[in-house]
């Protein structure tokens, strides 16, 4: 995020580790969330689900799909569906460049976080590579090097 953003208010609500863990990040991108009054609620409890959530495109629209926003409980009788599509608003340069690329062998665009920022609801959504196995076995060994790395200098000390 640019300088600009780190100034603003910004209120983390769910971030997705396992896209993480899952796909090599190739490009980032922070977008709107069409939200109707109880998914903004719900937010702010921060029930939100992103593990199986991902970007698919109708026509020439995002939208985020199998999010799961639990129903609010205080809301009445017009609560929202738990897992509805949600559009994504982006600029149409981004959307083109989005679309253009799934289009390609291997892409997919995952979300990896939802927040607020300035009182709005955001997500970053990525475009990503599946990662092999061997890659992710990699991963967890790094993870686990640097682990023991931290733990004999905190003993040192």
């Amino acid at each position: 995020m640019s300088k600009d953003s780190a100034k603003s208010n910004i209120l983390l609500i769910q971030e997705n580790k396992k896209a993480r863990f899952d796909y090599t990040i190739v490009d980032v991108y922070e977008a709107g969330l069409m939200l109707i009054g109880s998914e903004v609620k719900s937010l702010r409890n921060k029930d939100i689900q992103l593990k199986d959530a991902y970007i698919s495109f109708r026509g020439d629209e995002a939208f985020l799909q199998n999010a799961h926003i639990a129903e609010y409980k205080a809301s009445s009788y017009n609560n929202h569906a738990p897992e509805r599509l949600r559009k994504l608003l982006l600029n149409r340069s981004e959307l083109d460049e989005i679309n253009g690329a799934l289009r390609e062998k291997g892409y997919s665009c995952v979300p990896l976080k939802v927040y607020f920022k300035n009182g709005r609801a955001k997500v970053e959504i990525a475009l990503v590579k599946g990662k092999k196995t061997h890659d992710k076995r990699e991963a967890i060994k790094k993870r686990d090097v640097s682990d023991q790395l931290r733990a004999t200098m905190r003993r040192s000390r």
